[in-house]
């Protein structure tokens, strides 16, 4: 792509990695960030986030020129809800100009009329002629300082102003000179984005459409330091915690497990301003080198998170060789978010504090997506100090976080939800291939469905997933079998039936035998087709 002519403050399109470009403002950035060495950036400021970047000239396309182009591709809320904030910034630049132009002309009109009525030389008239100039000037300045700070005649200002006015300055922003024009900012809006800028693709591939990375993908900038042990600690250089409701802990918080939920709710505390050392069993994944250990993460941090696939990888990561309890000392603390039984988590918990160490378990209930959205449920149980401790990082990661007393409960707890919720997901299958094979259409009972007690974003996404073929991860399947043989076992320990969670539990393991494993939950589906 051919480089254009940029400078300071022009809007402009600009893209990280593999994710959409996105609208935003070339700004200067802050005094104690250093411009990337190598090809020539600019610092752009997106609109409708708190985020971020340097991007470079090759990344960037002027607003106007491409807006239709990036419309067409690019279809979530979250991107019109962006570009819903350029347009705004430009009526407002606009409302601006048009203001002071008219308070410019009328000023000049009513000097002249003012020098023609004041032609004789009374020495009354003079006094006159300077209280009327007085009183024109102080209304000008009034109307000006209206117009500015956007408030109404009587003095109230718009909820947007006062969010601006009452926050500090926040890093990136453009210089006094450009305060009127600052781009318009939300505080709710949470994205997520780690790794190295890529080449620019305007169009999507097969193996990454914009509609899947779009929505809920913000870009923000990270700084990256390799220590001699070999652990990533990273930081994020912009954060909305600094600047809005939430303060991260001072505390250095370490993760372990960075598989679909793990990088979501990494990318989510980087972005809250905290900084995190992160490792991965998988040495491919997030940048994750031979030689990490959980150890070393544990003895560097004062908090560790770990979010690992089932029981016995829980295990290995805490007892196994340069494990979790190699690295823990007294006052060092340990928070399990993985989907484990009871049983497990309580043996977990009694060998973190048997070495001094405090231990909390974290479930999340949700997906990828609501992961990388920062909207996860956490159900926390164990010590409560430290689940006090942990809550910016709840803050960040998670809607909203429930404790539930002693060790066991969150685990308990989280296998009923997901034994629901797995159970729930082979009745739509059950039901879609049920209509297909009566004749009826599966786009109207979803429609009927949509409409209905059962409607929620599970229904409809899940079903979407079937009628389109669709069944990309974001939950295992593999998973939600693991959840509901799980939750059959509790039942079992306090003898309780749970028949409902059996049947859907054999049709999982079909669909697990047709090699649905690494699919999508909703690739249940294909276990009644076959």
């Amino acid at each position: 792509m051919a480089t254009v002519s940029l400078r300071l403050g022009d809007l402009v399109w600009g893209k990280l990695g593999r994710y959409p470009p996105w609208p935003g403002k070339i700004v200067n950035p802050p005094k104690d960030l250093k411009k990337p060495r190598g090809k020539k950036c600019f610092f752009v400021k997106f609109f409708g986030t708190e985020d971020h970047a340097w991007i470079k000239v090759e990344q960037l396309k002027p607003y106007h020129a491409h807006k239709e182009e990036m419309i067409k591709i690019n279809k979530g809320k979250r991107f019109q809800q962006a570009v819903d904030a350029v347009e705004e910034f430009l009526r407002r630049a606009k409302g601006k100009d048009q203001t002071s132009s008219h308070s410019s002309a009328d000023d000049k009109n009513r000097r002249n009329s003012s020098e023609e009525r004041s032609r004789p030389n009374s020495g009354d008239e003079k006094r006159k002629l300077s209280l009327n100039e007085g009183k024109v000037k102080k209304n000008v300045g009034e109307g000006k300082k209206r117009v500015t700070s956007g408030s109404t005649e009587r003095g109230s200002k718009s909820p947007l102003k006062r969010a601006q006015e009452q926050s500090p300055r926040k890093r990136g922003r453009p210089p006094k000179d450009e305060k009127d024009l600052t781009i318009p900012e939300s505080s709710t809006v949470k994205g997520m984005m780690a790794g190295s800028m890529a080449a620019f693709k305007w169009q999507p591939t097969v193996s990454e459409p914009v509609k899947d990375a779009d929505p809920h993908f913000h870009h923000f900038l990270l700084s990256q330091t390799e220590k001699e042990t070999g652990s990533t600690s990273i930081q994020a250089a912009d954060s909305t915690a600094v600047n809005g409701s939430i303060t991260p802990t001072d505390k250095k918080i370490g993760f372990l497990g960075l598989g679909l939920m793990g990088s979501g709710i990494v990318s989510n505390l980087l972005k809250m301003g905290h900084t995190v050392t992160v490792w991965n069993r998988t040495a491919e994944k997030e940048g994750a080198r031979l030689g990490r250990t959980p150890a070393e993460v544990v003895s560097t941090c004062d908090i560790t998170f770990a979010c690992v696939s089932d029981p016995k990888a829980a295990k290995d990561l805490v007892l196994g060789p340069s494990g979790v309890l190699q690295g823990i000392r007294p006052g060092k603390c340990y928070v399990d978010m993985s989907t484990v039984d009871a049983d497990t988590v309580t043996e977990l918990a009694q060998v973190i504090v048997s070495r001094g160490g405090r231990f909390l378990e974290a479930p999340v209930s949700g997906n990828q997506q609501l992961s990388n959205d920062g909207m996860l449920v956490i159900l926390a149980a164990g010590d409560r100090g430290l689940y006090e401790d942990c809550s910016s990082c709840f803050q960040a990661m998670g809607k909203t976080s429930f404790f539930l007393g002693e060790v066991g409960n969150a685990a308990k707890m989280m296998l009923i939800v997901n034994m629901v919720q797995g159970s729930f997901m082979a009745t739509i299958a059950e039901g879609l291939t049920l209509a297909q094979v009566t004749g009826q259409s599966q786009q109207t009972l979803l429609d009927i469905l949509n409409q209905g007690q059962l409607a929620s974003i599970f229904l409809d996404q899940k079903c979407q997933n079937i009628l389109q073929g669709n069944f990309k991860p974001d939950f295992y399947l593999k998973y939600i079998q693991k959840d509901l043989r799980l939750a059959i076992a509790l039942g079992d320990a306090v003898n309780h039936p749970t028949p409902m969670a059996a049947a859907a539990n054999e049709v999982y393991k079909r669909a697990k035998a047709l090699d649905q494993s690494d699919n999508d939950m909703s690739a249940v589906y294909r276990a009644y087709i076959h």
